[in-house]
């Protein structure tokens, strides 16, 4: 159960560099307690540095990290009530699944039937307790996670760190193992630290998101904050698919973009005095037909290409400034073919075009 009040990590004005390179810039980031929560961003946004500094292996330059509510930047990582899940299993070939699951326990000294019952337990919780006297090199990707779940979960951490720990399976290996997850955290209600460049991975698994580029912190959210309300263009753009057009705001719900498009959009005085903003428009939001008298944007383009995925088509388009423009046509939707060139008009409602600033600023 997550506690909306307690914080088991914080950051504090957390920089991180190496030699004149600012890896981590200012962050300031709170993980409550019991909560599934995704770090996301593009190679090199700084994610991975963020963990290290959580699990002790690395430390900030500037600013503190805090352990509930103790600050851990003297803490040596043996002594933080924190465990790690890394990409490569980090299994001992030359053990059980038992042996390597008993490891932890084992060196704290644990007494033997105490170690058992509870290796046994945790392997149960990943379905792999039929599978305690193999030895790794017997298992499949998918079995050799499950297993170091086991050996992370088993001394009840406060935190557990997974770092881009789906990424070396197979598409349908990923898909089943974000379900084990996403069941073990509830089953286990222990604080999960996600690390991944999948946006699809973060969406799905997480009670929040925290999106990075570059060192710095975009935005926090529940997924659907993040993927309905981006507050900047990056986030916009990284998270899914996102019609993004620049422009400027004349007046708090009135957009004008650079080449003359005028629309109607969500409230965004804040963003009132920007010099250039963005406006947001996700591609299953757009609508050809205007059947609907709430669709009053319009949006003149030329059809370009199409693109079939089975379930749905996305159809690019160009608008008079360039900008090449997605709309997601699900098959229920007709089958209304275009030619390249053809002009169309496409439509889409004021709630459905978010104003966002641009990623710099």
């Amino acid at each position: 159960m997550i506690n909306q009040e307690q914080a088991v990590v914080e950051l504090r004005q957390v920089s991180k560099r190496f030699g004149n390179y600012e890896a981590i810039k200012d962050l300031n980031l709170s993980i409550r307690r019991g909560e599934f929560f995704s770090i996301v961003g593009p190679s090199g946004c700084g994610k991975t540095t963020t963990l290290k500094m959580i699990a002790g292996f690395d430390h900030a330059t500037e600013g503190a990290v805090y352990l509930s509510g103790t600050s851990a930047n003297h803490i040596p990582p043996y002594k933080r009530n924190v465990n790690t899940v890394f990409q490569n299993y980090a299994l001992f070939p030359h053990m059980t699944v038992y042996d390597n699951v008993a490891y932890p326990l084992k060196l704290r000294k644990v007494p033997k039937n105490e170690i058992r019952s509870r290796v046994i337990e945790s392997l149960k919780m990943v379905s792999m307790d039929p599978f305690l006297d193999r030895s790794p090199n017997q298992l499949s990707g998918g079995q050799k996670q499950r297993v170091a779940l086991a050996r992370a979960l088993i001394s009840k951490p406060e935190v557990l760190l997974l770092d881009e720990p789906l990424s070396a399976l197979d598409f349908h290996l990923r898909q089943e193992m974000q379900r084990v997850l996403k069941h073990l955290q509830r089953e286990v209600d222990i604080t999960f630290v996600y690390i991944t460049h999948d946006q699809g991975e973060a969406l799905s698994l997480s009670d929040r998101i925290a999106v990075m580029k570059n060192g710095v912190l975009h935005q926090v959210g529940s997924p659907e904050e993040i993927y309905e309300m981006p507050q900047t263009s990056f986030v916009a753009g990284f998270i899914g698919k996102s019609n993004l057009i620049k422009g400027r705001m004349e007046g708090p719900t009135r957009f004008v973009s650079d080449a003359g498009l005028q629309a109607m959009t969500n409230e965004a005085s804040n963003l009132s005095g920007e010099p250039h903003v963005y406006i947001s428009v996700r591609p299953e939001k757009l609508r050809i037909s205007k059947d609907d008298e709430r669709y009053v944007n319009r949006l003149s383009a030329v059809f370009v290409e199409e693109t079939y995925y089975g379930a749905d088509r996305e159809l690019t388009f160009r608008e008079a400034g360039g900008t090449h423009i997605l709309m997601k046509q699900q098959k229920d939707d007709g089958n209304v073919k275009f030619s390249e060139g053809e002009s169309v008009d496409l439509f889409f409602r004021p709630e459905d075009a978010v104003i966002v600033k641009e990623w710099g600023s």
